[in-house]
C-alpha cells in the first residue's frame, strides 16, 4: 500500500492532464507543478499513482514506447555513471506503465555491475532476478563468476555457480563449469578444482570437454605436478577427446618456466610429429624459455623458424626477444633490439613504455644516443605516442652526453601535446644544472610553476644543489625556505649543501645556519637525522 503525504511530494511528480501547467513550469523553474493534494493522499497503490501522475525520468529524451532492447542500449550508453544506470533500470520497472524487464535488460545491468565490481548491488540484482518470473540463460552467471574470480572472491564465484540450477532454474553447461574452474585456479583453490571435477557428471550432470581438461592440466602444472599433467594427457583419448595444441603448450610453458629446455624441446618436436603447426604462442613460450637462460642464439633461430613457417610474431614474442637483447651489454645486441622494436612498430604493435625505455637505455649505454633519438622519431611516425617515462629516459642520456639543447628541444616538442610529469621536469633540471645551464634551468623552473606542476622534494633538492654549485647560495636558501613553507621536510644533504657553500664563500655560517634551524624548528620539519650534521658542524667550527 502506498500512502503519500505532503512532505513526500517530489518535484518529479506531475498530474496527468496538466500539460499546459507542465509547459509553463519549464519556462519558469520557480513555479511548482500543480498537484491535487487531497487526491494524491487518497492513492492506495502504485497503479493508482501511475494512472494519475507521471514521474519524471532520470534522463532527458526518454523513449516512448520503451522496450527492453531499447532500455539495454540506454543502460550501455550511461554505464560509466553506475548510479544513474541503476536509477534508469529501476525507473523503467517502477514508473513506466506496462513495462516488464526481460532477460536482456537483466543481463545488461548484471554485466555492467559485474565489470564495475559493484558486488553489493550485483547481489541485490541477482536476488531480484531470482524472485522474478523472468526466464534466463546462463550467460549472465558466467559473467558474474568470472568477475568474482578476477576480484579474488572465489567463494562468491563458487556460490553463484552452485545456485544456478536450484535458485534460477537454469541448467549450467560446461561453459559455466569451465568458468568456475578457472576462477578457482586463479585463486589457487586447487583442492576445490579436484572436488568439482570429480562431481562434474554425477552431481552437476555436466560432461567435461577438452577445455575442461586443459584447465585441469593448467592446475596440475601450477601445483608443480608435471607427472600428473602428463598422465592426464595420456588419459584424454580414453574419455573420447583429443588433446589440442593448447594442451601441449600448457605443459611446454611449465618446462620453460622451470628451465628444463631439453624436455621442452622434446615436447615441441612431439607437437610437430603430430602434424600440428605450432602457433605464435607456442613459439613464444619456447623462445622465452631460452631467453630466461640467456641463450639468445637458440631464441633467434626460433624467430627465423617462425618466419620460414610464415607464422608472424605477436607483441609478446617481440617483447620477450627485445628485453632479452637489451640485457646483453653489447652494441650489436642493442642494435638488434632496435631493429626488432622497429619491426614491431611496423607490424602495428604498440610497445609498452618500459620496453621502449629498456631499448633506449641499451642504445645509449653503448654510445648510440643518436639511434635512440631516431627511435623517438620513428615512434611518432607510427602514431605511437611516447610517454613521460620514455621522454625522461631519453633526456637523461642526452644530458649525460652534454646534449642539453637537444634534450630541451625534445621537452618543448613533447609539451605541445602532453603534460610533462614532475619526474620529467626533474630529469631535465638535473641535466641542466650538471651542464651549467643555469639560465635555462631557471626558465624551466618558472614553466613548471606556471603549469601548476607541483614540485617534489627531489625538485627542491636539485634546485638547492644547482644554485649552490653555481655559487648562488642566497637563491638556494630562498628555495629552501619555500620548500619548508610548502611542508616538505629538509634532509641532511640539503643542510650540508648550504653550509658547505657558506663556508666555501668564507662567510660565517652561524647566523645563516641559525636562521635555517629556526625555520625547520618552527615548522616542525626537523627529524633526528637533520640534527646530526648541524651539531657536528658546529663543533668542528668552534
Amino acid at each position: 500500500m502506498i500512502i503519500l503525504r505532503r512532505k513526500q511530494l517530489l518535484h518529479g511528480i506531475h498530474r496527468r492532464g496538466f500539460a499546459a501547467t507542465a509547459a509553463a513550469e519549464e519556462e519558469d523553474n520557480t513555479r511548482m507543478p500543480l498537484v491535487d493534494i487531497e487526491q494524491l493522499a487518497s492513492l492506495r497503490s502504485k497503479s493508482d499513482l501511475l494512472a494519475n501522475y507521471s514521474i519524471a525520468p532520470p534522463i532527458s529524451h526518454w523513449p516512448q514506447p520503451l522496450f527492453p532492447r531499447r532500455l539495454s542500449l540506454i543502460l550501455r550508453r550511461h554505464q560509466t555513471d553506475l548510479d544513474l544506470t541503476l536509477r534508469i533500470f529501476h525507473h523503467a520497472s517502477n514508473y513506466v506503465p506496462d513495462f516488464r524487464h526481460n532477460y536482456l535488460s537483466y543481463h545488461t545491468i548484471i554485466d555492467i555491475l559485474a565489470r564495475a565490481r559493484r558486488f553489493d548491488q550485483l547481489e541485490e540484482m541477482l536476488s531480484r532476478l531470482a524472485e522474478s518470473s523472468v526466464k534466463c540463460g546462463e550467460e549472465a552467471f558466467i559473467t558474474v563468476i568470472r568477475a568474482y574470480g578476477l576480484a579474488g572472491k572465489s567463494s562468491a564465484a563458487l556460490k553463484v555457480f552452485l545456485s544456478i540450477r536450484p535458485r534460477f532454474k537454469v541448467n549450467a553447461s560446461v561453459r559455466a563449469f569451465n568458468t568456475v574452474l578457472n576462477a578457482m585456479i586463479q585463486n589457487r583453490k586447487f583442492d576445490v578444482v579436484a572436488i568439482l571435477f570429480k562431481n562434474c557428471q554425477t552431481k552437476f550432470g555436466i560432461r567435461p570437454n577438452i577445455f575442461t581438461c586443459n584447465i585441469l592440466i593448467k592446475a596440475l602444472c601450477k601445483l608443480g605436478d608435471i607427472k600428473g599433467a602428463l598422465k592426464m594427457i595420456e588419459e584424454i583419448p580414453h574419455w573420447g577427446m583429443v588433446p589440442n595444441l593448447f594442451t601441449y603448450t600448457t605443459v611446454l610453458s611449465f618446462y620453460c618456466t622451470h628451465g628444463d629446455m631439453d624436455s621442452a624441446r622434446k615436447l615441441f618436436e612431439e607437437i610437430l610429429e603430430r602434424g600440428w603447426l605450432p602457433d605464435a604462442t607456442a613459439y613464444t613460450v619456447l623462445i622465452d624459455g631460452y631467453c630466461r637462460l640467456g641463450k639468445i642464439i637458440e631464441a633467434s633461430k626460433l624467430m627465423d623458424e617462425m618466419e620460414a613457417n610464415k607464422i608472424p610474431p605477436n607483441d609478446i614474442t617481440y617483447s620477450v626477444m627485445i628485453e632479452s637483447l637489451c640485457k646483453q651489454s653489447n652494441p650489436m645486441k642493442s642494435g638488434q633490439a632496435l631493429n626488432l622494436l622497429t619491426e614491431m612498430l611496423e607490424a602495428d604493435y604498440i610497445p609498452v613504455p618500459p620496453l621502449c625505455c629498456k631499448v633506449i637505455d641499451a642504445l645509449c649505454g653503448n654510445q648510440r644516443v643518436d639511434d635512440a633519438c631516431w627511435l623517438w622519431r620513428k615512434m611518432l611516425e607510427q602514431n605511437c605516442m611516447p610517454d613521460n617515462s620514455i621522454l625522461s629516459t631519453l633526456i637523461y642520456w642526452l644530458c649525460k652526453e652534454s646534449k642539453v639543447k637537444k634534450a630541451t628541444s625534445l621537452f618543448w616538442e613533447f609539451k605541445k601535446a602532453f603534460f610533462p610529469s614532475v619526474s620529467t621536469y626533474n630529469t631535465l633540471l638535473s641535466g641542466m644544472f650538471d651542464n651549467g645551464e643555469l639560465q635555462e634551468a631557471g626558465k624551466l623552473w618558472d614553466d613548471m610553476l606556471d603549469n601548476r606542476c607541483s614540485p617534489s622534494a627531489l625538485t627542491y633538492n636539485l634546485l638547492i644543489q644547482g644554485f649552490c654549485k653555481a655559487g648562488l647560495v642566497k637563491d638556494g636558501i630562498k628555495i629552501f625556505e619555500e620548500m619548508l613553507a610548502k611542508g616538505f621536510p629538509p634532509n641532511k644533504v640539503m643542510y650540508q649543501t648550504l653550509i658547505d657553500e657558506l663556508r666555501r664563500r668564507g662567510e660565517t655560517p652561524d647566523e645563516n645556519f641559525i636562521g635555517l634551524l629556526r625555520l625547520g624548528i618552527s615548522g616542525g620539519f626537523l627529524d633526528r637525522d637533520c640534527w646530526d650534521f648541524p651539531v657536528s658542524s658546529s663543533k668542528r667550527n668552534s
